[in-house]
């Protein structure tokens, strides 16, 4: 066992946006990277950069939609595209790039980019619920070990995550079966690990392109690491790059930032 500094982002395209994910790397000596919204096949990534940069890639993706990768430089091993019971969606239903896991320094990593769920009356918000319950039925046979589910989970679950709770009444991510998918991983054992080192309101992790939202701090958090019992022991600190979320050609998430001794 040894110090690992691990972090998520959803990238929004990682072919758009593979120069400021190489430099995030190296900025903070980031040893694993979950990305969702790689939005690419894995043939279509661009690598050769991380390769040269020490790092190990392995990725699920089509050429439009979705995509999960782990980029790794302690090791990457026993990779799994999906977990057991992952439900599909569409018309033939078929499974969505969202999920994929890999042993990475010790420490079970997956790369989650749940559904957004759209409209509360919209068949995708059925899936979101029941490809949250899949995962929590598969994620309590991995309490136990180092284990880490990371990404955008598309859920805020709580008030203060949220810019404006009258604005998203009726919406999806703040929904009481929403946010109680999100609390059953808790009550399974799971720890929301960042949350302690960023307390108070107003630290999100999502700002929509929309009428400057982010000028305005006007986000969500959504975007979260939980973390084993064993795994959250091992945190010392957590933080978010707000930075990464300013400037031309940003992502719309912030990455997140977890160091483990």
């Amino acid at each position: 066992m040894f110090a690992v500094r691990i972090a998520t982002w959803n990238v929004n395209s990682l072919r758009s946006r593979i120069d400021r994910v190489e430099a995030f790397l190296q900025r903070h000596d980031v040893d694993v990277l979950a990305i969702q919204e790689t939005k690419a096949r894995e043939d279509q990534l661009p690598l050769m950069g991380l390769q040269s940069l020490g790092y190990e890639v392995a990725a699920a993706g089509t050429s439009q939609w979705n995509g999960v990768a782990i980029v790794s430089r302690v090791g990457l091993d026993d990779v799994q595209v999906g977990f057991e019971g992952m439900p599909g969606f569409g018309d033939p239903v078929a499974a969505e790039a969202r999920a994929i896991g890999a042993l990475c320094g010790g420490v079970r990593i997956w790369s989650l980019y749940v559904p957004n769920g759209r409209k509360v009356d919209d068949p995708h918000y059925v899936y979101k619920l029941d490809w949250l319950a899949r995962l929590r039925e598969t994620a309590k046979g991995w309490v136990g070990e180092d284990t880490a589910l990371v990404g955008d989970w598309n859920i805020a679950p709580l008030d203060e995550d949220v810019f404006d709770m009258a604005q998203f009444a009726k919406s999806t991510h703040v929904t009481p079966p929403e946010r109680a998918a999100f609390q059953a991983f808790i009550d399974d054992g799971y720890v929301d690990v960042v949350r302690p080192h960023t307390p108070g309101p107003d630290v999100y992790t999502y700002w929509d392109y929309y009428r400057q939202r982010f000028e305005r701090n006007r986000g969500l958090r959504i975007d979260f690491v939980l973390g084993s019992p064993s795994l959250a022991d091992r945190v010392t600190h957590a933080f978010i790059d707000r930075d990464e979320r300013a400037g031309a050609g940003a992502s719309d998430h912030a990455p997140v930032l977890v160091d483990l001794a």
